[in-house]
């Protein structure tokens, strides 16, 4: 089992900038990435962005060039660093854990609560 705890949401103005972190517990495997999704009201729940555990990213068109994700792999920790925060931006962010169970043979994905960002003036 797999907990992810994660932390940094809040409220903040257009333009400004929040760091999200999303810590992982429990039996992590080292084979695993991690991402970020979110989920706006009355909308579909979208990726963000996801790192491997060999550092290689993928970000959304909408994310490009504003947010940067990273993790920490010894804290079994991922950040998504995001900047130039728009109010399209609004939605809850969750913390994503995909990992192969080698016992199992099959992956499994883990889901942290979920964060509230509020982008407004």
């Amino acid at each position: 089992q797999v907990q992810l705890v994660e932390s940094g949401g809040g409220l903040v103005q257009p333009g400004g900038s929040l760091r999200l972190s999303c810590a992982a517990s429990g039996s992590v495997s080292s084979r695993n990435s991690m991402a970020w999704y979110r989920q706006a009201p009355g909308k579909q729940r979208e990726l963000v962005a996801a790192i491997t555990n060999g550092d290689s990213t993928n970000y959304a068109d909408s994310v490009k060039g504003r947010f940067t994700i990273s993790r920490e792999n010894a804290k079994n920790t991922v950040y998504l660093q995001m900047n130039s925060l728009k109010p399209e931006d609004t939605a809850v962010y969750y913390c994503n854990l995909n990992q192969y169970s080698v016992a199992r043979f099959r992956n499994y994905d883990y889901w942290g609560q979920g964060t509230q960002v509020t982008v407004s003036s």
